[in-house]
């Protein structure tokens, strides 16, 4: 099975739904935690009976898509839990010594999913394909891994460590990542698609882009998947602060507009980055017959990526394909992991951030000006990003690239646990505002001449269908004005020396009294 794109968790600073995750209303524990190794033990059953195999160019290919998968599981289980056992055999009943076995340090981990990596990219086929693993999905996945590992063991402060014989740190990490990207790119197989709507034609195609897409989730009829009827029921919407990533169309940051905090949809949509119009359900941006009223979700910023047909949108009848990894995520890894080196140059700004920009009409970016001029507002988006570094600013506009162009492909939440911004996904830090809204009464708001909706405290007077009392269906920052506010019963403290690493479950504890628990999670058991 492809690895799970994970695009309906929707729930951070980015975009939320009217179900809060776990991470961000504090309903982790290590009581229901579950962790399921069965994938595992099948990869190395596999790699384990391979040999039976007497074809050996079927053997090694076969055996290269098992190290890519163990090196996927492996990948996400440290993401998620840190220090994890590594195991690379088949474990019996009687295997006494390796069930009862402790975690093995993430650095050892995270080098030995390296390698399979590796071992992968060897062996697999360098034709493209988007439904199958090749040569190029290993390398892309590898630097999406190493990115992860280097930028997290970086931005935490975890020391480097000695593995077999060699020094791994956040440096080693960061390295492998930015050598991974460049082979993708260097291999010269894929290319940023081009067109005017590209972005949302993009993400409505019923087939995946190979020149784009490395891997995709494949749908048709016979196999459809939910990601429209899903987001309209969760009620997705977009965060204010999530909008304000994007850049106007000159390339000033929005915050360079007097008054900016207040403006309406209308305004504020108004001369940005296309890819906001295409993203962002927008007066031009709506299906005839498919958009979901503004104010259906939970903030007023109706998402229109994925959003096809009508006859498309239903549970179960969506059939276009859905993004693991496109080319413009190994580009903003590269341009990220050289930038966190400090190697980074403007010729790989020219081939990673700017491409992506130019393709879309905005401005390059700059090194000089962005390093000279941080923009500010990014900056206090993400405070955890070190003011001194030479690279500051163009660490920001390389997070808010990331941030734009990745959005709902299932990256923000590992984004901003990598660089310590959890508590920035959290209501009691960062409220969770949506759209302004000057006051009560019938509210055209996408300025198309048409009114959308009405807005009232005591009594409607309007005949629109789409009516929301304040207090009850519609809460506003400032009473009967203000932001939109999502989540205001939620108010979780983020814990910054617990909650970056989901808690060990506590039933395998039992099982394995050798498997410590994370730091601060508490489940019950003294050992």
């Amino acid at each position: 099975m492809l690895p799970d794109p994970d695009i309906t968790e929707m729930n951070c600073d980015d975009i939320i739904d009217n179900d809060p995750q776990g991470c961000i209303k504090g309903s982790r524990s290590a009581a229901t935690e579950k962790w399921n190794w069965e994938q595992l033990r099948n990869i190395n059953y596999m790699l384990e009976n391979s040999v039976q195999c007497t074809d050996e160019a079927v053997r090694e290919r076969w055996n290269a898509v098992a190290y890519f998968f163990r090196a996927y599981f492996y990948f996400t289980k440290v993401r998620t839990y840190g220090d994890v056992p590594w195991y690379d055999q088949v474990i019996g009943s009687g295997d006494e010594a390796l069930l009862q076995k402790e975690r093995d340090d993430r650095a050892y981990v995270m080098y030995k999913v390296m390698e399979d990596f590796d071992r992968a990219a060897e062996s697999l086929p360098s034709a493209k394909s988007v439904s199958t693993v090749n040569r190029w999905t290993a390398l892309a996945m590898k630097s999406r891994a190493a990115l992860y590992e280097g930028s997290f063991r970086k931005y935490h402060g975890i020391p480097d460590v000695e593995v077999e014989g060699k020094t791994i740190g956040a440096d080693f990490f960061l390295e492998e990542a930015a050598k991974a990207a460049k082979a993708v790119i260097d291999g010269g197989q894929y290319k940023l698609a081009t067109g005017a709507t590209i972005y949302r034609d993009m993400f409505v195609a019923e087939d995946a882009d190979p020149d784009e897409y490395i891997l995709a989730r494949v749908y048709g009829d016979i196999l459809g998947n939910d990601i429209r009827h899903d987001l309209a029921n969760s009620r997705a919407g977009f965060t204010r602060r999530f909008m304000n990533h994007y850049l106007l169309k000159n390339g000033k940051s929005i915050s360079s507009v007097s008054g900016y905090e207040t403006m309406s949809f209308a305004q504020e949509t108004k001369d940005r980055d296309p890819r906001l119009a295409q993203t962002v359900q927008c007066a031009d941006s709506k299906i005839k017959g498919s958009a979901i009223p503004y104010l259906k979700g939970v903030t007023g910023y109706q998402p229109v990526k994925y959003e096809s047909v009508t006859a498309k949108n239903s549970s179960g009848k969506g059939t276009l394909d859905l993004p693991v990894i496109r080319y413009p995520e190994v580009l903003l890894t590269y341009a990220e992991a050289r930038a966190e080196l400090g190697t980074l140059t403007q010729k790989d700004i020219d081939i990673t951030v700017s491409a992506i920009r130019a393709r879309v009409s905005m401005p390059a970016l700059v090194m000089e000006t962005a390093n000279a001029n941080p923009d500010k507002l990014l900056a206090s988006y993400y405070p955890h990003a070190d003011k001194n570094d030479a690279n500051f600013g163009v660490i920001l506009e390389i997070r808010r690239e990331r941030t734009v162009e990745l959005v709902m492909e299932g990256h923000r939440q590992w984004d901003m646990m990598r660089w310590k911004e959890g508590s920035l996904m959290v209501n009691h830090d960062n409220p969770y505002y949506g759209a302004y809204i000057a006051g009560e009464g019938v509210i055209d708001f996408d300025g198309d001449g048409k009114d959308d909706f009405e807005i009232y405290s005591s009594t409607a007077s309007s005949s629109l269908s789409a009516k929301f009392r304040l207090g009850s269906d519609i809460s506003l920052s400032e009473g009967t004005a203000g932001y939109i506010v999502a989540y205001k019963d939620v108010d979780y403290t983020w814990d910054e020396k617990r909650d970056y690493l989901w808690p060990i479950p506590a039933a395998q504890r039992v099982l394995n009294h050798h498997l410590k628990q994370n730091p601060e999670w508490a489940d019950g058991l003294d050992f």
